[in-house]
């Protein structure tokens, strides 16, 4: 494994679980007054996007970073449309 690659896989991990705090906290108190639906809307597309691009380029820390991101970005997405 190059540097760069595992540069992107540290990359991968960190983005990702950056999203967690905020996913249990919206899970835990329904609150999501303060999040933009617009902004987590595009941000949610983005990532699919970006999904997309690590799958067909075969990327894989783009793919697995943009896969669990995705995720987490979904839930708190589903949780602002639910508890508007």
């Amino acid at each position: 494994m190059s540097f760069f690659e595992f540069l992107g896989y540290v990359a991968a991990v960190l983005s990702t679980i950056s999203f967690v705090p905020q996913a249990v906290k919206t899970i835990r108190t329904k609150d999501t007054k303060s999040i933009s639906l617009v902004m987590y809307s595009l941000f949610t597309a983005a990532v699919l996007c970006w999904l997309i691009y690590g799958i067909a380029t075969r990327d894989v820390p783009v793919a697995l970073a943009n896969a669990f991101t995705l995720l987490f970005a979904s839930i708190i997405l589903i949780c602002k449309i639910k508890y508007k």
